[in-house]
């Protein structure tokens, strides 16, 4: 599962239109699972990725990803809990939040809607994948917390969206989002997102 999971972001992120020239920013990258597969395909210094837990990403480093790739490709990380987009000092291709939405706020969201809007390209793609709430508006989180296990909580935990919801809160913002379900977005329970600019 570890290897086909990180495999499929690269997959993903390929069906999109991602090429050497593309700018990536891995959410929550954790242990680049996918960051490994997705590093080597880039030029120099064109993957980002943002963890929180730095013991967990440098693990990731030092086991998953070849030293002479991270020496030949220089990916840039930060360690930040605000979903800062604009700590590079870059503007982004393609944002992936594997499984971030899926224990994200509404608040948290919201943020990092913000962040991609003012950190994207023109063509810029947010890929994110979340729970979807089984009827519309019910049974959604409300809370205004991070839930499941973080730098601060070893709680497990997950959070259900209204698609409804999120649409809105795109809308509002001059965005368009789309929900894949098939190869190669199949993951399971959760469902993947594609936000674009309208």
């Amino acid at each position: 599962m570890f290897h086909v999971a990180g495999k499929k972001q690269l997959m993903i992120l390929r069906h999109f239109g991602m090429t050497e020239k593309s700018k990536v920013l891995d959410i929550g990258c954790g242990c680049l699972r996918g960051g490994r597969w997705v590093i080597p395909e880039l030029n120099q210094g064109h993957y980002f990725g943002i963890e929180v837990n730095k013991e967990m990403l440098e693990k990731g480093l030092e086991i998953c990803v070849e030293k002479e790739i991270v020496s030949e490709k220089k990916p840039k990380f930060d360690n930040n809990s605000d979903f800062d987009f604009g700590i590079f000092g870059e503007r982004f291709d393609f944002f992936f939040a594997r499984s971030i939405w899926s224990h994200a706020s509404k608040i948290q969201i919201e943020k990092m809607l913000d962040q991609f809007l003012v950190n994207k390209t023109a063509q810029g793609i947010f890929l994110t994948s979340y729970h979807r709430s089984r009827f519309p508006y019910f049974g959604e989180y409300q809370g205004k917390e991070w839930v499941g296990k973080s730098d601060s909580s070893d709680e497990a935990g997950v959070v259900r969206h209204s698609l409804r919801r999120i649409r809105k809160l795109c809308k509002v913002r001059g965005l368009h989002v789309e929900e894949f379900t098939k190869d190669p977005f199949d993951f399971g329970l959760q469902r993947w997102l594609v936000i674009k600019s309208l």
